[in-house]
């Protein structure tokens, strides 16, 4: 039985957002027992973000999970310098009350660094209900084999992807891109680049949360961590060509990524990532 159905679940999510924008957290119907983190931080109701946001950005990507009593949110944050990249997840109990907040918000200034290209657009794949619908439990299966193909990136395929699959991540197209010359592997497409073991230097993919999946429209939003020990210097890729890693430190990413899946393959991925702390756990007791 659901929780609550889409509608409600895009009201109270429209509510948050409204709330935050207007930095009033006292706007917002929040649960007893409520918890809130802000990339991958704890934080108290009302810090973070909440003193910082001018605006919310025009990018709005909504989705929802009524069996979970789940909703989620890929769009932009505006503070003051920069507009951020920007996820939302949001767990609503059965009185309607906000019981979980999840956000990351890519910052560049906190990397002193703005990956050219960068922007954020609609895309319809990602709004369009499914035409050959999968079964919750397979949705899951297949994002998960995204992540089992992406940690030590050896040449097999542990997923299956449609022909067009894209990419997209930090508001940067990463696939089938050939003007994206900061990652030269960005010309090529998704199940390309995995087949050729560019991302051998992904150590592992760990503390993996599926915590929304939106059946209606074939998405799955998940949560992780990809570690880099920065041990691997010059490699190959199973072409027999030599490439250099670009990590060579250890450090984390913490990632909310969305999946697209219809006729049991993955079209779209939108992710969002920052760097953390090499290892840093979760605080959403994770496995």
């Amino acid at each position: 039985m659901d929780v609550m159905n889409r509608t409600a679940l895009y009201g109270v999510l429209d509510a948050y957002l409204a709330a935050l924008a207007a930095k009033n957290p006292a706007r917002v119907d929040w649960a007893k027992d409520v918890r809130l983190s802000e990339n991958n931080v704890m934080l108290a109701l009302g810090d973070g973000v909440w003193n910082t946001i001018e605006k919310i950005g025009s990018y709005r990507l909504r989705f929802a999970d009524p069996k979970s009593g789940q909703v989620g949110y890929f769009g932009t944050v505006i503070e003051p310098h920069e507009e951020s990249a920007f996820t939302l997840r949001l767990k609503v109990n059965a009185a309607g009350r906000i019981a979980e907040v999840e956000q990351v918000i890519v910052r560049d200034s906190e990397y002193g660094m703005t990956l050219p290209g960068k922007r954020f657009w609609t895309k319809p794949i990602l709004e369009a209900n499914v035409q050959a619908p999968s079964p919750r439990a397979e949705l899951q299966r297949l994002a998960n084999g995204y992540f089992e193909t992406l940690q030590l990136n050896d040449g097999h395929i542990r997923t299956t992807f449609a022909p067009d699959c894209n990419r997209v991540e930090n508001g940067v197209q990463t696939t089938n891109n050939p003007d994206f010359n900061f990652i030269p592997s960005a010309r090529f497409g998704c199940e390309e680049q995995f087949r050729l073991g560019i991302y051998r230097y992904d150590d592992r993919l760990r503390a993996r949360r599926f915590p929304l999946i939106d059946e209606e429209r074939g998405l799955v939003l998940a949560f992780g961590f990809i570690d880099h020990s920065g041990r691997l210097g010059e490699y190959s890729w199973t072409d027999g060509s030599t490439h250099v890693s670009p990590i060579r430190r250890p450090h984390s990413f913490y990632l909310g990524e969305l999946f697209k899946i219809d006729h049991g393959m993955i079209e779209q991925i939108e992710a969002n990532f920052i760097s953390v702390p090499y290892h840093m756990p979760s605080p959403w007791d994770a496995a």
